[in-house]
């Protein structure tokens, strides 16, 4: 079903109202796209919605987290882990303490990627990491670190092209273990993040666009990958102001793989391979 201007415009009063968030600068394409799926999964007509989000504040925040759902996986787009391990991550090892925040954590298994990582590269005792989410159920499940293992069985052909293989010397075989990272259950259809994974980042439910930078802090990396997608042009802008503010001078930044820094920010940014480092300082 299509949403028209004047659907939109009502379903994002409606939860500015019964909700702390507001919708209004999103992506209006992407949000139609919600609302739609939306509205059939909860066989409603929008006028339902509509009441039903008035009425109930539970639902309304259920709604808010269907609008803001994303999927994650373990590794994911392993060519970016290729050059985080290889290129970028190598740039801060001279560092007494490493600040990386993950933006849109979702489930979690972008963080537990880059634990990994992160051990792997004797760099994990040293680094503190912050990962937040908008969903409070999704902030959830990554603290646990358990995922279903059937449905998520590619995160071992991911692991594998990150961990054991080198994309830069065929050669070279690193002999790592499952199970040094996580429990495989094939009986409960579970895979278990190990618990020196789960306890290390700290997890919290943050709005990026009305919250901005809430740790005391700058950081040398931060991962918003897939978020800004579903921004219109002006907030894009608003949250790289927000990312360049937070982010060291030798700071980087890693995007999804179909996202770009456009508009004024652009000059702010150097693009390397498929990542932004800061590049000049703000007026």
């Amino acid at each position: 079903m299509e949403v028209s201007d004047q659907e939109l415009g009502m379903f994002i009063s409606a939860l500015r109202q019964a909700s702390d968030y507001d919708f209004s600068e999103y992506s209006d394409k992407s949000l139609r796209r919600r609302i739609a799926k939306i509205l059939v999964d909860h066989k409603m007509s929008l006028p339902q919605l509509l009441h039903a989000i008035e009425q109930d504040e539970g639902f309304a925040e259920k709604i808010v987290r269907e609008v803001t759902v994303n999927t994650t996986e373990l590794f994911r787009d392993p060519q970016v882990w290729h050059m985080l391990r290889y290129k970028v991550l190598p740039l801060y090892a001279h560092l007494p303490v490493i600040n990386i925040w993950d933006i849109g954590c979702s489930t979690g298994q972008e963080v537990y990627s880059l634990l990994i990582l992160l051990n792997e590269l004797g760099l994990f005792e040293k680094t503190n990491v912050y990962a937040t989410d908008l969903n409070s159920e999704v902030l959830s499940a990554a603290s646990k670190g358990v995922y279903r293992y059937r449905f998520n069985i590619s995160y071992l052909d991911n692991f594998d092209k990150v961990i054991r293989e080198n994309p830069y010397n065929t050669a070279i075989h690193y002999d790592v273990p499952y199970e040094k990272y996580f429990e495989i259950d094939n009986n409960r259809d579970l895979i278990r993040m190990k618990p020196f994974l789960t306890s290390k980042p700290v997890f919290r439910k943050h709005d990026l666009v009305q919250q901005g930078n809430i740790w005391s802090r700058k950081f040398d990396l931060i991962f918003c990958r897939n978020v800004i997608i579903y921004f219109n042009f002006n907030l894009q802008n608003k949250v790289f102001k927000t990312f360049h503010g937070s982010l060291h001078e030798s700071g980087c930044l890693v995007l999804g793989l179909h996202e770009s820094i456009l508009g004024p920010f652009s000059s702010h940014f150097e693009k390397k391979d498929m990542v932004y480092f800061i590049k000049n300082p703000l007026p």
